[in-house]
């Protein structure tokens, strides 16, 4: 690939929270960009936290189409789940818009299945059982819709993302650096297996060093209530659909 555009939607996992850097949040798709080409690639982030499956449909994806973008990365839906409100088959609906929309401007797409918050928070059965349910539905929707439209996809819901305590951030919802970088790779992995990424692998190695601003790291370190805050992790035992 050469010129390439690479535009990335979704929730807080997208912005990049979770892998601070100095002025704000770096990871996962920031750090991928790089490595889809040898040549510059244009990054656009336009994910926001507490995105659901609704904003990227209706706030974000005609912003990132009318950059002309080569792959748009599209992971959202865990603040669905979150919600009173969710219902899987308008999950499903948005989805399949956004990611047929994608695909007819000719973008490659990329996604993901994310891991159940619930158990990642580890909370009492009465409370998880329900948000297990609901995202399993939310991954089974992404996989099949995937399928349809062709997108490279990335399991990340099980394995070391749920049992690594290493990869996550301290609100145990959101990767750090180290699993931002490993979900990277992860899409590296997927992307070079359809000769979609020509660069060299985002790097495992852990580089950055300064915190997060003040604001962030007490907002990082609260614990966080059900249905209050966005996006989470991701893993590779992947598959290049």
């Amino acid at each position: 690939m050469s010129g390439v555009r690479f535009v990335a939607l979704g929730d807080s996992l997208t912005e990049g929270v979770g892998d601070p850097v100095p002025g704000g949040w770096r990871g996962w798709a920031a750090l991928l960009a790089p490595s889809l080409a040898e040549q510059q690639v244009q990054f656009t982030n336009l994910a926001r936290s507490g995105a659901q499956t609704r904003e990227v449909l209706e706030r974000q994806l005609d912003v990132g189409l009318a950059l002309r973008p080569d792959v748009v990365s599209v992971v959202v839906g865990v603040n669905d789940t979150l919600r009173r409100t969710f219902d899987v088959r308008a999950v499903a609906a948005r989805l399949d818009t956004v990611y047929a929309a994608c695909a007819a401007h000719g973008a490659l797409v990329l996604t993901a299945c994310l891991p159940d918050p619930g158990r990642l928070l580890g909370l009492p059965g009465a409370l998880a059982r329900p948000l297990g349910r609901r995202q399993r539905a939310v991954n089974d929707v992404v996989h099949a819709l995937s399928d349809r439209h062709g997108a490279v996809h990335v399991h990340a819901c099980s394995g070391d993302w749920l049992s690594d305590r290493a990869l996550w951030s301290a609100d145990r919802l959101h990767p750090g650096e180290r699993g931002h970088r490993l979900l990277a790779r992860c899409f590296h992995t997927a992307l070079a297996a359809r000769g979609a990424a020509t660069g060299p692998a985002p790097s495992p190695e852990i580089r950055v060093g300064a915190g997060a601003p003040a604001a962030s790291r007490r907002a990082l370190s609260r614990p966080r209530r059900p249905g209050r805050r966005p996006g989470r992790g991701a893993a590779c035992g992947l598959s290049g659909r």
